[in-house]
C-alpha cells in the first residue's frame, strides 16, 4: 500500500508554529503572573514534559510510516529541533532561575540525585543531534555515520522518560505511560517491515533520524 501524500501537504512552518504555542502560553503566564505561588517550578516541569512530547513524537513518525503507512518524515526536523528547544529551555530555567547559576549546587545535584544526572546525560546526548540537524552535517559527516550518530536519540528519549519517571518520587500513571511509550518506540524498530525499496532511495525523502 502507497503511503498516503495527504501528511505533507502542511508547509512545515505550521509545524514550527503549534510547536512554540505551549512556550507562548508559559510566557503569558509568567508576564501576567498566572502560573501559581511557584512560577518557575511550573517553568521547569512544563517545559521539560512538552520537551518529552515531542521527542516521543518524532520517534513515533518512522513507526507510522513503517505499519500505518503515514508519512510524516517531511516535519521530523521541525519536530526534532522544537524538541530540543524545550529540553534547552527546561534545562536554563533550572540552571538560571531555580540554582541562580550556583555551579557548585549544580554539581551537588548532578552528583546526588540520579534524575539529574539522568535527565543531564539525556541533554548532552541530545546536543550533537540537534547541531547536526541540517543538510550540511550530512554531507560533511556522510549519510551512514549522520545515521549513526542520531541513533543515540532512541538512548536519549528512553532516559529523558526515566528522568521525568524519576522526578515526580511517586508512581504517577503519566510518567509510566511516557516512560512505556518509549520503550515501545524504541523497540518496534526491531520488528519494520522489510524495506520495499533501497535505502538510498528513502534517504532522499528525510534528513532526520530514523
Amino acid at each position: 500500500m502507497a503511503q498516503s501524500k495527504l501528511w505533507t501537504k502542511a508547509p512545515t512552518w505550521i509545524v514550527y508554529l503549534v510547536g512554540f504555542l505551549p512556550a507562548a502560553y508559559l510566557i503569558y503566564g509568567v508576564v501576567t503572573n498566572t502560573l501559581g505561588p511557584d512560577p518557575i517550578k511550573v517553568l521547569e516541569n512544563n517545559l521539560g514534559e512538552r520537551a518529552l512530547q515531542f521527542l516521543l513524537i518524532g520517534l513515533a513518525i518512522s513507526p507510522l510510516m513503517r505499519f500505518a503507512k503515514i508519512n510524516l518524515v517531511k516535519y521530523r526536523r521541525a519536530i526534532g529541533l522544537i524538541a530540543f528547544f524545550y529540553v534547552f529551555m527546561h534545562l536554563l530555567v533550572y540552571t538560571v532561575l531555580d540554582r541562580q547559576l550556583d555551579v557548585s549546587a549544580i554539581i551537588d545535584d548532578i552528583w546526588k540525585r540520579p534524575y539529574i544526572t539522568i535527565g543531564m546525560s539525556a541533554f548532552l546526548l541530545l546536543t550533537p543531534l540537534a547541531l547536526t540537524s541540517n543538510n550540511y552535517s550530512i554531507r560533511k559527516l556522510g549519510l551512514a555515520a549522520w545515521n549513526k550518530l542520531h541513533k543515540v536519540v532512541y538512548v536519549a528519549v528512553v532516559l529523558g522518560a526515566l528522568h521525568y519517571m524519576l522526578l515526580t518520587k511517586t508512581w504517577q500513571v503519566e510518567p509510566i505511560v511516557y516512560f512505556v511509550l518509549a520503550i515501545l518506540l524504541v523497540g518496534s524498530r526491531k520488528f519494520y517491515p522489510k524495506r520495499k525499496k533501497p535505502i538510498k532511495a528513502e534517504a532522499q525523502t528525510t534528513v532526520q533520524t530514523a
